[in-house]
């Protein structure tokens, strides 16, 4: 194994979530995503999983989406947003919670 390989354990138990709405939340010391999954003609949404972060690792984690989203795109084609629909509008931000 190389330097850069780590061995991963997915437990078998490990569900997988569908997300199609995410709230983001940071403070200083961490970034929070709270990925939620709104039902369509309700106005409400279930929290499926909550994952905090270093800043670090969240630019880290930026750089490595822009990547991915750079071969995916190269691959199949351009991502395109639904007509009528802003890509924050499935986004919320917290700045400074406690």
């Amino acid at each position: 194994m190389s330097q850069h390989e780590i061995a991963v354990n997915v437990p078998q138990n490990l569900d997988p979530v569908y997300s199609n709405m995410i709230q983001i939340a940071y403070k200083e010391d961490e970034f929070t995503f709270v990925f939620l999954h709104q039902i369509p003609g309700i106005n409400q949404a279930r929290a499926k999983a909550i994952v905090s972060i270093t800043p670090q690792h969240a630019k880290n984690l930026l750089a490595v989406f822009t990547k991915t989203f750079s071969d995916y795109e190269a691959k199949f084609g351009k991502i395109e947003v639904p007509q009528g629909k802003t890509q924050s509008e499935s986004v919320t931000t917290m700045r400074g919670y406690s």
